[in-house]
């Protein structure tokens, strides 16, 4: 059924249209945003890519640049760095697939190098702290592709503020929602107002650069959608613990399948129960997860065609070799997600189903 305290929120923001001058909604859902996940500013943009690339403006990132990427991403992030007119470099996954490995981060690392993208696919982080390390040690911006991870925490911190400026979607399906949009998160004032220019023509001014004085785009999120958004951050916590709920209950179900291994969080890491994770030791993994889709299991192998990013054929331009660690990362995912419109029973047909298909897929 439709929220109708949804549409109660997009009334007033509805009721000023035409505003073309109004920010209300989304300066008040910026303050809001960095309240709730401890960051200093917020800067809200109309996707999750816009924000990415909104990011690389921020940091000065473009024509001549390379950005590290990891394999195991989505081609969405890749597209993000493509479309600042920088060069991604992808880097293999680190052993059992945990985040990219820093020794090839650093072999790849040149002159040309300006930033590293972590991609927290699945709402997991991985070995963030690290690579935080690793990027002030070799000068690089550390900007955290966040858009399936809102809510999860490392160390006490929220996924998206360990480094420099992090990446989030407002994609339906999304734990905060409003259809389309995103945001960024950063405790860089400076930073923070060289987004707030590029997102809207460069309009406003930032640190070296005056209003007008570079080319912007229009990635500005619209006020019924901000109002929206506002709304659903509302309703964050109990949509959060909803997720985790979800994914605890499957995992519950499906862990002791054999020929699946559940994947654990990392040490100090509280994911936000975006989707349950498994590696498929069964043979043929890609093709198990093709056929848990087509009965009805959604997961990110089977029903949206992930693979590692550098075998990607829109990708092909970029990829120098094959990474292994991360192919097999990919090939061997089950990552089963969830929407707040999952029933306990569709979630416990779910486990049947997997449990099911497992031991068949032995036999």
């Amino acid at each position: 059924m439709p929220d109708p305290t949804a549409y109660e929120a997009m009334a007033a923001a509805l009721a000023r249209m035409p505003d073309p001058d109004s920010y209300q909604e989304v300066r008040a859902l910026e303050g809001e945003l960095a309240a709730a996940f401890g960051a200093r500013r917020a800067v809200a943009v109309s996707s999750g890519t816009a924000a990415i690339t909104t990011a690389l403006a921020a940091c000065g990132i473009g024509a001549g640049d390379e950005v590290l990427v990891p394999a195991v991403a989505v081609v969405m992030t890749v597209a993000a760095v493509a479309a600042a007119g920088a060069r991604p470099v992808f880097v293999d996954a680190a052993a059992e697939g945990r985040g990219m490995d820093l020794a090839d981060l650093t072999s790849k690392t040149g002159p040309a190098t300006k930033a590293v993208i972590a991609v927290h696919l699945a709402g997991r982080t991985d070995n963030i702290h690290d690579l935080a390390a690793c990027a002030r040690t070799t000068g690089l911006r550390l900007i955290e592709d966040a858009c399936q991870a809102q809510g999860t925490t490392s160390r006490g911190r929220a996924a998206g503020t360990v480094g420099d400026i992090g990446c989030f979607s407002f994609k339906d399906g999304k734990i905060i929602s409003c259809g389309e949009g995103g945001y960024l998160l950063t405790d860089d004032d400076a930073l923070a107002d060289r987004a707030a220019a590029y997102r809207t023509h460069w309009q406003s001014p930032a640190p070296g650069a005056p209003a007008g004085s570079r080319l912007g785009v229009n990635h500005r999120l619209a006020e019924p959608l901000a109002a929206l958004a506002r709304h659903n951050l509302q309703r964050f916590p109990d949509a959060l613990a909803q997720r985790r709920q979800q994914a605890a209950g499957l995992h519950r179900a499906v862990d002791a399948t054999a020929g699946l291994e559940p994947i654990a969080p990392a040490d100090g890491e509280v994911p936000n129960g975006y989707s349950a994770l498994w590696r498929v030791t069964l043979p043929e993994p890609r093709a198990f997860a093709t056929r848990l889709a087509g009965l009805g299991v959604p997961n990110s192998v089977g029903t949206h065609r992930l693979t590692a990013a550098h075998l990607h054929p829109a990708c092909s331009g970029y990829a120098t070799g094959d990474l292994p660690r991360a192919r097999a990362t990919v090939d061997t995912l089950l990552a089963v997600p969830f929407t707040e419109h999952d029933t306990e029973q569709a979630i416990e047909q779910w486990a049947l189903t997997i449990r099911q298909e497992a031991a068949a897929w032995k036999s």
